[in-house]
């Protein structure tokens, strides 16, 4: 009877601890999230810049990740000796905000400390850092205000994860495999640099974490700042590739230029200008951001092949950044050679002729008649090819360079002219977005 009732008492308890425990679940408010305001206003930015940088872009190794399995003279050699060398006397973010602004970015997201450690601002953690190299000023300062003069979002990289610590500790320098001991330390030493940094430097717009334990970290920056969005850590961010389907938003797809990171001086291989549009195009069919990368040089300047690509996209965007912002998927991504989206009120779909890219080259003057089999005509329906009248074509008086459309069992066929001179040549190998108002999908 008595070993009853202890059976009975505990299984009471333990009812209790599930009700209570069950009570907590329903009851709280769970994790604290994103803004989704914000994330709707993440949505409409569409592009980013990145940038990675750090003392090892002197070497043009791999950012930070040449320390994990070094030999003890090379990470003294890169602790103690590549500080002493870095001066990037031709730093200077407001040509970098420039550039950024001519190419339609919205948005940049610099790394204030990568994997390695090295803090990349005026930090009172640690001697590893910027105040402690000839150049001697707080980088990212310099970077945030001119983000703030130039309109674009301020957005910074951290890496929970920190070589520079842990060999300092006594820890072995390694991506997977550390200790509770050593996450715990490593936890409150980062935590220490996110009060810097977001106590230093007013409101900042994106925070993106890589590496290590995010989870907390990401609970941490939304207590400091409630506005900041956590984009890594928070939503989808793959690297390097772009997803097959579209992903619910708000989601960002993050690449290099070339091959590497940061900034390499031989063995690169950079994707063409044309490649990089339609990478952007694509991503925002598919409901994403496109967060595409830099690597300074030492010196602090942007490398002259990434600056002509930067071009070539300020070229594109100045015709077509009307489809770029603002604008959200379609119930259909698109068909072959063609990708669509629409503005946030519907109201308006932007037909991606990728098709006529590169190797197919829309001559100027010519005409291309094209069947939407995606897309319905309704009674209000308006077609424009973005950047062009189509009114004019230059030294051509009898040629009527004309937008039309006609509705076929087929589809919607649409009837445009390249009558905008680009090029000298008058061969332009970029995508042409044509405007549709007031169309249907099938």
């Amino acid at each position: 009877m008595k070993m009853t009732f202890i059976y009975m008492l505990t299984a009471c308890v333990l009812f209790g601890t599930a009700i209570e425990s069950a009570a907590l679940k329903v009851n709280s408010k769970g994790p604290l999230l994103n803004d989704p305001a914000r994330e709707q206003e993440f949505m409409d930015w569409g592009l980013g810049m990145f940038v990675h940088w750090s003392l090892d872009s002197q070497l043009g190794s791999v950012i930070s990740h040449s320390m994990v399995g070094a030999s003890d003279n090379y990470l003294d050699r890169f602790i103690n000796e590549l500080p002493k060398t870095f001066n990037p006397r031709q730093y200077d973010p407001d040509e970098w905000m420039e550039i950024a602004k001519l190419a339609g970015v919205k948005y940049m997201v610099f790394t204030t400390k990568h994997h390695s450690g090295f803090c990349m601002w005026d930090t009172k953690t640690t001697d590893f850092s910027i105040m402690n190299t000839p150049y001697g000023k707080d980088i990212v300062k310099d970077y945030v205000e001119a983000c703030r003069r130039h309109g674009i979002k301020v957005g910074l990289y951290f890496s929970p994860e920190d070589f520079h610590f842990q060999r300092q500790n006594g820890f072995e320098i390694r991506r997977v495999g550390r200790t509770d001991e050593e996450k715990a330390i490593i936890g409150d030493y980062n935590r220490k640099q996110l009060d810097e940094l977001f106590s230093n430097y007013g409101e900042i717009d994106v925070i993106f974490f890589d590496g290590g334990e995010k989870e907390e970290l990401t609970q941490y920056i939304h207590k400091l700042q409630p506005k900041c969005l956590v984009t890594r850590g928070e939503m989808e961010t793959p690297e390097q590739r772009l997803p097959k389907e579209p992903m619910p938003g708000p989601w960002e797809s993050c690449f290099t230029l070339g091959n590497q990171w940061q900034f390499k001086p031989t063995n690169d291989d950079y994707k063409s200008g044309g490649k990089l549009i339609n990478m952007l195009i694509e991503t925002r069919a598919k409901g994403g951001n496109l967060l595409i990368n830099i690597g300074p040089e030492p010196s602090g300047i942007i490398p002259f092949e990434q600056e002509r690509r930067f071009r070539e996209l300020a070229l594109w965007m100045f015709i077509n950044d009307e489809a770029i912002y603002d604008v959200r998927p379609c119930k259909v991504v698109g068909e072959e050679g063609i990708y669509y989206a629409q503005s946030k009120d519907g109201k308006s779909v932007y037909v991606f002729l990728t098709e006529y890219t590169d190797k197919k080259r829309w001559k100027y003057g010519e005409r291309k008649e094209i069947v939407l089999k995606e897309l319905k005509a309704t009674k209000d329906t308006a077609i424009s090819v973005l950047g062009q009248n189509s009114k004019v074509l230059e030294y051509q008086k009898k040629v009527n360079p004309e937008s039309i459309f006609e509705q076929t069992d087929e589809g919607l066929q649409i009837s445009v002219m390249r009558a905008q001179r680009i090029y000298n040549n008058k061969a332009w190998p970029n995508t042409v977005v044509v405007k549709l108002d007031n169309v249907r999908f099938k």
